[in-house]
């Protein structure tokens, strides 16, 4: 998988700077390009054909990865006892200074912003002092089920969630695509649930 567009929603304070959050982003982008489809393959190869994919399984290879290099999986951050928790994060790595959080999308537009959310309020909260949230191109959408939140559908909203009063964190947007197209692979499965058929 490819990483084609960062976004850095929020960088402010001597976090922006830190050697941590350096760190953190080059585990997660390095954990995104190992992606793969079909799983071991080594190439994130998509079957072309509009919302004909389901979203679900990408991420495993990333989460394994994120694993192996010490990030914890499906954590909830410590936060004040009167804040309402937010939920577990996909990934959270803890550092001399503060965690970060990780997600990577797998729900519709709607569950997108529950994940900015999620993050935006862990950071304001102090839970986490960096957010990293992984959303499909413009290009792989087309072959993800269908309103699966993705970069353009988040794009209108930058400016809204860059005014958010953060003195000291982070908050990066990290858009992936895929290597090739080929209805030489399978077709990534999609969800039962009956709802998101992700």
């Amino acid at each position: 998988m490819r990483v084609v567009e960062v976004v850095d929603l929020i960088a402010a304070g001597e976090f922006a700077r830190s050697r941590e959050w350096r760190k953190a982003l080059e585990q997660v982008h390095e954990a995104v390009t190992l992606t793969d489809w079909p799983h071991g393959s080594r190439r994130f190869t998509i079957y072309p054909g509009r919302h004909q994919n389901g979203v679900l399984p990408i991420k495993k290879p990333c989460i394994q990865r994120l694993k192996k290099l010490g990030w914890l999986t499906e954590r909830i951050p410590r936060l004040p006892g009167e804040v309402l928790t937010p939920g577990d994060l996909d990934g959270l790595f803890e550092t001399s200074q503060g965690c970060i959080g990780f997600e990577w999308e797998t729900g519709n537009i709607s569950s997108s912003h529950r994940a900015i959310n999620k993050l935006l309020l862990t950071l304001h909260n102090r839970g986490i002092l960096g957010g990293i949230l992984v959303v499909p191109s413009q290009k792989l959408y087309q072959f993800l089920t269908d309103r699966v939140g993705n970069i353009g559908e988040l794009r209108p909203y930058f400016p809204l969630w860059q005014a958010t009063p953060i003195g000291n964190g982070c908050l990066q947007i990290v858009v992936a695509e895929h290597d090739a197209a080929s209805k030489k692979v399978r077709k990534i499965p999609k969800g039962t649930d009956g709802r998101a058929r992700r």
